[in-house]
């Protein structure tokens, strides 16, 4: 019987595996003939599975976004003539390319591989994690990428202290059950002088406003439900407000109020519109934060160096050099 042979690991492969860690007991692990992972010491088992390594069971609060990027999968990818992800991410983010060139740099929280196709673009090498099944999705956009996937949680991912040159999480962290603890799990992963971005939904806006009243219904409903129910209504009322627009008079206002008893993605792609509605009302957590808040917690982690985005609220920030 011929014995099957390790794949060779690509550069970045062998980068990863100097840093991955055991979730039980923090030893190094040992990359098995599979594409998973396996702990030499305390024999835990990370499996592959559809491409990826696994540190998760489940997805847990995150099984909508599964469902969303599973059906979804290139909707929000750039590609030659359509650059809005890469705009997204210069808003949200306040990064440069130069600071992602060359870098080792974390994605929490990849869903289908959006921003990390912008900042291998950019040139960095990308490490993506994703409490969901997005990160396989993930994985089969970026394939030619510097990019590996993992599904993982951010509360407990499998890497050494202080590995990342840099750490963004791009409307992600206000989905988990604490977006501050979350943020503050980042940093231990982080090395000194490195930058961690953050974009979070905002606590200054009033629109959302009935959209959370609605959300105690869509909540409830399963995800395939749910995307049925938004099929029909989501169409109806983006052509409702165009229609209303175009009245003399009082037609803005009036599509306006529609758009507020019923928030709703309001751009021109019918799956972008589609796509961020649903991962507006499926999501199990969802808050809202300012600069104010958000600046007290960098300041805890003794973060320099503070800036903020263009779109609230972005805020990055530098971990401290060692003595410094």
């Amino acid at each position: 019987m011929p014995i099957a042979e390790r794949p060779v690991q690509s550069p970045l492969s062998a980068e990863v595996q100097a840093i991955v860690r055991c979730l039980s007991c923090d030893s190094r692990l040992d990359s098995d003939q599979y594409g998973g992972f396996l702990c030499p010491a305390c024999k835990r088992v990370y499996p592959n599975s559809r491409g990826i390594a696994h540190f998760v069971d489940e997805q847990h609060y995150a099984a909508s976004f599964g469902f969303q990027w599973q059906r979804y999968q290139q909707t929000q990818l750039d590609h030659d003539e359509h650059r809005e992800s890469e705009r997204h991410f210069l808003e949200k983010s306040a990064l440069r390319p130069d600071d992602l060139t060359g870098k080792l740099v974390l994605d929490a929280g990849c869903g289908a591989g959006r921003f990390a196709e912008v900042a291998t673009r950019w040139g960095a090498r990308v490490v993506g994690v994703d409490l969901s099944t997005a990160a396989e999705v993930a994985a089969r956009n970026l394939a030619d990428r510097d990019f590996i996937a993992f599904q993982a949680d951010v509360f407990a991912l499998p890497f050494a202290p202080e590995s990342f040159d840099v750490i963004y999480s791009i409307g992600v962290l206000q989905h988990t059950p604490d977006c501050e603890a979350a943020l503050k799990a980042l940093d231990k992963y982080l090395k000194p002088g490195g930058l961690l971005v953050v974009w979070l939904y905002s606590g200054y806006n009033n629109w959302y406003r009935f959209s959370d009243i609605w959300r105690r219904c869509t909540l409830k409903m399963k995800p395939e439900t749910l995307h049925g129910l938004l099929k029909v209504a989501v169409p109806l009322s983006y052509n409702l407000q165009q229609g209303l627009k175009r009245l003399p008079l009082a037609g803005h206002r009036a599509a306006n109020l529609v758009y507020h008893l019923f928030p709703i993605n309001r751009q021109k792609d019918h799956e972008a519109r589609m796509l961020d509605t649903f991962d507006w009302y499926s999501a199990k957590y969802q808050s809202k934060h300012t600069y104010e808040q958000v600046f007290r917690w960098y300041e805890s982690m003794s973060m320099e160096d503070m800036r903020v985005g263009e779109v609230p609220v972005a805020v990055r920030g530098r971990k401290p050099l060692r003595g410094s």
